[in-house]
């Protein structure tokens, strides 16, 4: 099974469970190794403002953050997925208020959606350019719409 570590650090109460029922999920949609480990820490605005500048070099706090370890990336149907550390997501319950309001979901909903986009991440997804944006993000609606409506 799936190593998945949910540590919430940021006062705001969350359904953890739920994000590491979510990503033990993921694990296998995505075809990665199912001995994997992958942490989840939910930070204040403090954190995540020091990690924010400290590892991206921008100001302020920001929603997620990746920290890819082994970088694992999905395995091809006729391959073994390889084990390993995926990495570590970084979530910030504070810095999504904003952004609640603006799409209507609940806090864990948009903490569910962040542990998605936080996993495409680690696996080598990004969104540099359109592209890149394009393919990322359908997938990301994909999964969040498939665990959603399981």
């Amino acid at each position: 099974m799936t190593q998945v570590v949910v540590t919430n650090e940021s006062g705001v109460g969350c359904d953890e469970q739920a994000l590491a029922d979510l990503a033990n999920w993921l694990m296998v949609q995505l075809r990665l190794h199912t001995e994997c480990e992958l942490g989840i820490t939910l930070v204040d605005l403090e954190r995540m403002t020091g990690l924010h500048e400290d590892w991206m070099n921008e100001p302020g706090a920001t929603d997620v953050l990746s920290f890819p370890i082994d970088e694992l990336r999905s395995a091809d149907l006729d391959v073994d997925p390889e084990p390993g550390v995926l990495g570590d997501i970084v979530l910030c319950p504070a810095f999504l208020t904003h952004q609640t309001q603006q799409s209507g979901r609940t806090l864990d909903h948009e903490l569910a959606f962040l542990v998605v986009h936080g996993t495409l991440h680690l696996i080598g997804y990004d969104h540099m350019d359109e592209h890149e944006l394009t393919a990322m993000f359908a997938l990301q609606d994909q999964l969040l719409n498939d665990w959603l409506a399981r």
